[in-house]
């Protein structure tokens, strides 16, 4: 890589571990009023005001690695390498962080609420943190391979597995906690945050994540990088 991806790189490194610190000092202030004793499942009951900001916190940090992404790219491939770089930093420093100010995950299975959007995510610690690997594995070879040709793309075929490997690992998330929401209401409710749906949605205990689901999002997923990776590294550079 030449210098300046290297510096883009360090850049977007040090936002990203900056946002997995702000992550962890909200979620820290939050188990310090709802969990004193310590994060366990069931969910404690929050307002439907306090469940709305989190949705919306969630969403703003999205936009805010996005941007970071469009920003640092130079190429709309390196712009997508530059936010799943960025995604995956912070979620890594997110857990770092959370160990080091309290000590927690206590295992890399301990199970964590991972993400509120489109609807809940749960899983082991351990899931989030081997993703976010292969997404740094993906968006350094972007940049890599960028810099020798900036008309690097990522094929259908490589999206198709890119993809597929993504829906599989987030259907292993959402798995649990969707079958047991839709005991109790139709698909069209989850989406609305109101009394009835928090209050059943907290009696919500995870007891066996779909590891076979995982494994076999994630084997895709790193079919994909490998598969671009060998593609473009049998390609001339340009420079």
């Amino acid at each position: 890589m030449n210098s300046n991806t290297i510096k883009k790189i360090l850049w977007v490194t040090i936002f990203s571990i900056a946002m997995g610190l702000l992550e962890s000092a909200v979620v820290i202030y939050l188990r310090e009023l709802y969990y004193p004793d310590g994060f366990v499942f069931p969910l404690k009951r929050m307002s439907s005001s306090i469940a709305l900001t989190e949705l919306l916190r969630e969403a703003a940090t999205l936009m805010m690695l996005v941007s970071i992404g469009v920003l640092a790219g130079r190429t709309k491939m390196e712009k997508f390498g530059f936010f799943i770089y960025s995604f995956a930093i912070w979620d890594i420093f997110y857990y770092i962080f959370l160990k080091l100010l309290i000590q927690w995950p206590e295992t890399w299975l301990t199970w964590d609420v991972l993400f509120l959007l489109p609807t809940t995510w749960v899983g082991p610690v351990i899931a989030p943190v081997l993703l976010s690997a292969a997404m740094i594995g993906l968006s350094l070879a972007i940049s890599y391979f960028t810099d020798r040709d900036n008309q690097t793309i990522i094929t259908g075929k490589e999206w198709t597995l890119l993809v597929s490997g993504s829906l599989i690992i987030i259907l292993s998330f959402t798995w649990e906690y969707s079958k047991y929401m839709l005991q109790e209401f139709p698909v069209r409710e989850l989406f609305v945050v109101n009394e009835n749906i928090l209050a059943y949605a907290i009696q919500f205990i995870p007891t066996q994540y779909p590891w076979i689901l995982f494994l076999v999002g994630f084997i895709t997923i790193l079919t994909g990088i490998g598969t671009f990776a060998v593609r473009n590294s049998k390609t001339k550079p340009t420079y």
